[in-house]
């Protein structure tokens, strides 16, 4: 049976896992009121913390803003996502990256109209007919409020790859999807490893 091409770019599943009945803002204030443990749970997904922001007219929950490399000792490398064509310069013009250097990603987003629930990234790299998948838990927000109207979120630190089998250009799809497997965001981009920057 052929697979198909989004295959590779499936969330894992957590054996037993199962998502939770989806409630809107107000529901959740009103839960359990008297529940210490849930009061908790609450105040770390920041429900109930200043008034709520969003945009009525444009009906996606989250919405990512920009996406980053750090590499330590250099400059990060922000693609501001509300540009024009920053989604196809991420596939046309690569990053390079040093072998063996140690980076990471990290994205700004908002979240508006409803709980976002276990927000996964997932990126699946391909070189000369071989690829590897990866995928990164980023969690579970509530909508931005005017206290804290976006987030932040820093992956785990990588290593680049190193030797001259090593070196070359590198491809790239990833997917923001969540518990419900809502697609958030998809996109190609490239990369170089290289033995010097």
């Amino acid at each position: 049976m052929a697979s198909h091409p989004d295959d590779d770019l499936s969330a894992e599943q957590t054996e037993g896992f199962k998502v939770g009945e989806k409630k809107t803002i107000d529901e959740y204030q009103k839960l359990d009121q008297n529940d210490e443990s849930l009061r908790k749970w609450k105040e770390s997904l920041g429900i109930g913390s200043g008034n709520t922001i969003g945009d009525a007219s444009d009906p996606r929950t989250c919405i990512i803003l920009s996406l980053g490399l750090e590499v330590e000792g250099r400059p990060d490398i922000v693609i501001d996502l509300s540009s024009p064509g920053a989604l196809e310069q991420l596939k046309s013009k690569p990053f390079t990256i040093k072998e063996s250097a140690t980076f990471r990603m990290k994205a700004r987003f908002r979240v508006q109209h409803h709980i976002l629930s276990g927000m996964k990234y997932i990126q699946v790299v391909k070189r000369a007919g071989l690829s590897n998948k990866m995928q990164e838990m980023i969690g579970s927000y509530s909508p931005n409020t005017t206290d804290k109207p976006e987030y932040e979120k820093k992956f785990e630190p990588e290593t680049a790859p190193s030797g001259m089998l090593m070196r070359g250009h590198y491809t790239a799809t990833s997917r923001f999807v969540d518990d419900d497997n809502q697609e958030h965001l998809k996109f190609e981009w490239a990369f170089d490893i290289k033995k010097d920057w």
